[in-house]
C-alpha cells in the first residue's frame, strides 16, 4: 500500500517537541509515549527488516510498527481479525445500531474522570437496552450487545458516545426460547434516552459522594455538593441524544463501520489536506450544514494551528489497559455464557426462514494468513536481513519467510 502524502506521523514530527516543551508537566504518561510512538512508528528507530525479491534481486526496507493503539497507521491486521471473529458470531437475525451519546457537560466530567466516567457509560448503556428489553411490555428477553467507545467527534472534539451492536430479539426468562422484536422496530428510543438519564445521573452522583471524582479549572468548585447537585440539574430536564436504526446493508455494514475505528482513533491520514507551519487542513463532516430534506452532510476543510490539532488529537488517548471494545448479555464472553451454536437454533425454530441478513455481507471466514509480498516485477520477496534499532544490518539466521509489509 502507498504511504498517504501527508500523515499524522508527519505533523507530529514536525510539532512535537515544541508542544512538548509548551505543555511540560501538563501533559500524562500515556499522552507522551503515543506521541513518541506515532513519531517513531515505522521509521529507522523502530529496526526493521531487508526484503530481496527471488527473481530480479530487488532490495525492499520495511520498518516496524509501534503498534500503539492510538497510532493511525497500526493495528490494522488487528481490526481485520476482530471484524472476522465478530462476522462469525453474527446471529440469523437482523441488527440494530444504537448510541449513547454524553451531554457536553458530563463529558466536561468526563475529561479529567476518564476511565470512571467512560465505564460508567459503557454499564449504564448497556443497562439501559437490557432493562428495557427485559420489560415484558416492551420485548420481555435478554438481550445480547456488542459496545464500542469513541471519544472523538469528526473536528477531533472530545464527544464521548458508545455504539452498541444489538440483534433484534432475546432469549426468554425461561430460556427456551427467541423472543423476535417487531420487524423494523427495536425499543422506544425515548424510553431508552430517559432511563439511560435517570440511571446514568444518579451513578455519576454515587461516584461523586464515593470520592471516585476529581474536578479540575473550572469545575473544581463541583467538588462540594451542592454546586454539583446544581450542576446536574438541568440535565435531568434535558434531552440526551440515544440514535437507534437498523443498519443499512446489514449487520456487517456497522461491524466493518466499527472495525475501521476499533483500533485506532480520532482521525485518519486519508482526511488531512496540508500542513505548514501556520495550520494543518483536515477534512471533516459540518453536521451543522446538513440538508434538511435528505440529511446529507458535505465535507468541509478545517484549519488548526499545529498546536491546536495535537491537543485535540491527544484528547482522545485512552487510560493505560482500559478496553475499549466490551460485550454485554447473551454475547458476553464467559464459561456461563450460552453457546451461539444454541441461540441460532432457537431463533432459526423460531423463525425456520429468518430474514436474509446476511445478504449484504460475506459468509463468515477465518483470518487470512498474511499474503506474501510480491515484488513490483511479479517475483516473491522473502526477508534475508533484520535492522535492528541501533541500525546495524544483520543476516537472518532463521530460515526465510514470507514477508508481511502490513
Amino acid at each position: 500500500m502507498s504511504r498517504p502524502p501527508l500523515e499524522v506521523a508527519d505533523i507530529f514530527r514536525a510539532h512535537g517537541p515544541a508542544y512538548r516543551r509548551a505543555q511540560a508537566g501538563h501533559l500524562s504518561l500515556g499522552q507522551l509515549k503515543a506521541m513518541s510512538a506515532i513519531e517513531a512508528c515505522r521509521t529507522a528507530e523502530l529496526g526493521g527488516h531487508v526484503g530481496r525479491c527471488d527473481d530480479c534481486q530487488r532490495l525492499a526496507v520495511s520498518y516496524n510498527s509501534c503498534r500503539n493503539r492510538h497510532c493511525p497507521k497500526c493495528q490494522g491486521s488487528a481490526a481485520k481479525v476482530w471484524l472476522a471473529e465478530r462476522q462469525a458470531d453474527l446471529l440469523p437475525a437482523p441488527y440494530f445500531h444504537v448510541v449513547f451519546t454524553l451531554p457536553a457537560q458530563i463529558a466536561a466530567i468526563a475529561f479529567h474522570n476518564k476511565a470512571v466516567v467512560y465505564d460508567l457509560l459503557f454499564k449504564t448503556a448497556a443497562q439501559t437496552l437490557q432493562t428495557i428489553a427485559a420489560d415484558p411490555k416492551r420485548l420481555g428477553a435478554r438481550l445480547g450487545v456488542i459496545a464500542v467507545l469513541h471519544t472523538w467527534g469528526s473536528a477531533l472534539t472530545h464527544h464521548p458516545h458508545v455504539h452498541c451492536i444489538v440483534p433484534g430479539g432475546g432469549l426468554s426468562p425461561d430460556g427456551q426460547r427467541w423472543i423476535a422484536c417487531r420487524k423494523g422496530f427495536f425499543l422506544p428510543v425515548r424510553v431508552l434516552s430517559r432511563l439511560f438519564r435517570r440511571l446514568f445521573l444518579d451513578k455519576l452522583i454515587a461516584l461523586r459522594a464515593r470520592g471516585c471524582l476529581r474536578f479540575f479549572g473550572a469545575l473544581a468548585p463541583l467538588a462540594a455538593p451542592p454546586a454539583f447537585a446544581a450542576y446536574l440539574a438541568p440535565l435531568r430536564r434535558a434531552e440526551w441524544v440515544v440514535y437507534a436504526k437498523p443498519p443499512f446493508g446489514g449487520p456487517a455494514a456497522v461491524l466493518a463501520y466499527l472495525a475501521r475505528y476499533t483500533h485506532r482513533v480520532a482521525i485518519s491520514s486519508s482526511r488531512l489536506v496540508s500542513l505548514d507551519d501556520q495550520a494543518v487542513r483536515f477534512r471533516w463532516k459540518d453536521y451543522r450544514r446538513a440538508d434538511p430534506a435528505t440529511g446529507a452532510v458535505k465535507m468541509a476543510t478545517m484549519a488548526l494551528a499545529p498546536a491546536e490539532f495535537i491537543r485535540r488529537f491527544l484528547l482522545h488517548v485512552l487510560p493505560s489497559g482500559f478496553h475499549r471494545i466490551r460485550h454485554y448479555g447473551l454475547l458476553a464472553k464467559g464459561p456461563n455464557s450460552l453457546p451461539l451454536d444454541a441461540l441460532r437454533a432457537l431463533i432459526l425454530e423460531r423463525t425456520p426462514q429468518p430474514a436474509a441478513v446476511h445478504a449484504a455481507a460475506p459468509e463468515p471466514t477465518e483470518p487470512k494468513v498474511p499474503a506474501i509480498l510480491t515484488c513490483p516485477c511479479g517475483g516473491v520477496v522473502r526477508i534475508i536481513e533484520v535492522i535492528g534499532k541501533d541500525g546495524a544490518w544483520r543476516a537472518r539466521p532463521l530460515a526465510p519467510r514470507w514477508c508481511d509489509s502490513s
